[in-house]
């Protein structure tokens, strides 16, 4: 594809749209759940094509490829209900709140979730009446076109979502393009930054999931097994490649050489490997270059005092895998503390107590995910929902999507929505209308 086809791709897309966006909603279910077929049918090839493209192991794949077939379903049976009209009470003969698509939507993803960060933005969109145009990163191509070639298969119009495979260096064109009426994007703060303010001159709407450097507050009372099993999953998955990782652990220092030999031994014995065979359980990086920041990030923290208890070295082996890494001590001005560690970093903040614990996880300029360890639930649904700075706060579970609840962030991580009716309501025009 070359820039001098793009004018032409984008206006047969918003063709399709002209036409799509009447279609009535039985159809566009049919199509939608004929989609999640797809996926299930083939979920086998799909997590295979993304250990290669950027080594994701298998197992988890597969766990994707699920959840974008359920995401699919969701939206197929609830884009109705989400999307009625809602009659309000006034002085009119009638007053009613409808909900008309946008539009062509631009989505801007990233590598780490291929799939499932497509699906999430996808299923509700087109749902709705929108068409998409994907500008995917470019060491998934092969996952950019596969999406497009389902939609296809499932039956929605052939240019009603299209993938563009262009450098990065040709986004600010598509953005101002007059066909392109929305723009979401997940990746970077920095990344999110330039395509707001982009967006923002040509005063398209913009819906961005940022990065995140999750705080888990671990307290005395828990049941810390089962707690750091918890956080070490949230950890690892995805190879610590997930905005919404745990990255910070915060312990009460009462509890903290219990929770640093837990720490150590569950990272331990997690297998590292192929990520195309069964057994393993953290692939490799997707780059050479992101082991190298993520091992620069590990070295400067060190010294500046943190404390190295596990991992830490860039292994003698093909391919760029970091091991499982465990750094205690981390205060504040290291990377560990301040930056987001993208990748297989445990970062252990130790407080004296919960008023320490809730100033420490909210001394951060992301808010996307934060979770709390704890017995006592009363208190724990009251700090999470009043007192953590989070667009996600889970209790004694790791921090997770979720097709049926509204996902997204703030501060530096973002803001606008995505999943359930409110991510559905992000691209459609909220039309008042008053009959007297």
């Amino acid at each position: 594809m070359t820039g001098k086809t793009l004018p032409g791709i984008l206006q047969k897309t918003q063709n399709a749209f002209e036409s799509w966006r009447w279609s009535e909603f039985p159809e566009r279910s049919r199509k939608m759940k004929k989609a999640a077929e797809i996926l299930r049918a083939r979920k086998e090839d799909l997590a295979s094509l993304m250990a290669q493209e950027m080594g994701k192991p298998v197992t988890q794949g597969r766990a994707e490829i699920e959840k974008c077939a359920f995401a699919c379903d969701y939206f197929a049976e609830g884009a109705r209900r989400f999307l009625a009209d809602e009659t309000i009470p006034t002085e009119a003969a009638r007053s009613f709140v409808t909900f008309q698509p946008l539009g062509v939507v631009l989505a801007i993803m990233p590598w780490n979730f291929p799939f499932w960060q497509v699906f999430r933005f996808a299923a509700p969109a087109l749902m709705a009446g929108n068409a998409a145009i994907l500008k995917h990163a470019s060491n998934v191509t092969g996952c950019a076109l596969t999406i497009e070639k389902i939609f296809q298969e499932a039956g929605f119009p052939s240019d009603l979502f299209r993938s563009l495979v262009l450098g990065s260096d040709q986004v600010g064109r598509i953005i101002d393009h007059p066909v392109i009426k929305a723009v979401t994007l997940t990746g970077s703060t920095r990344a999110g930054k330039e395509v707001a303010s982009r967006a923002g001159r040509a005063l398209k709407k913009t819906v961005l999931e940022l990065g995140g450097s999750d705080p888990y507050l671990i307290f005395p009372d828990a049941d810390l097994k089962a707690a750091v099993e918890q956080c070490v999953s949230s950890r690892l998955v995805n190879s610590g490649q997930s905005c919404i990782a745990a990255k910070r652990f915060i312990v009460p220092k009462a509890i903290q050489k219990q929770v640093e030999e837990l720490f150590v031994t569950v990272m331990k014995s997690k297998r590292m490997g192929d990520p195309l065979k069964e057994t393993t359980q953290v692939g490799p990086l997707a780059r050479e270059d992101l082991r190298r920041e993520l091992h620069g990030q590990v070295a400067r923290s060190i010294k500046k005092g943190a404390r190295l208890l596990l991992g830490g070295e860039i292994p003698g082996t093909p391919g760029a895998f970091y091991p499982p890494t465990v750094l205690s001590h981390v205060q504040k001005g290291m990377p560990a503390y301040e930056e987001e560690i993208f990748g297989l970093v445990a970062a252990i903040i130790p407080v004296k107590d919960e008023e320490e614990a809730l100033k420490v996880a909210n001394d951060s300029s992301f808010g996307l995910g934060a979770a709390i360890f704890t017995k006592d639930l009363k208190r724990a649904e009251e700090l999470a929902s009043r007192h953590l700075e989070a667009g996600l706060c889970f209790v004694n579970a790791f921090v997770r999507s979720d097709p049926r609840l509204p996902f997204g962030g703030i501060k530096e991580s973002g803001y606008g929505r995505e999943l359930s009716d409110f991510g559905i309501r992000e691209f459609v025009n909220v039309k008042t209308v008053w009959v007297a």
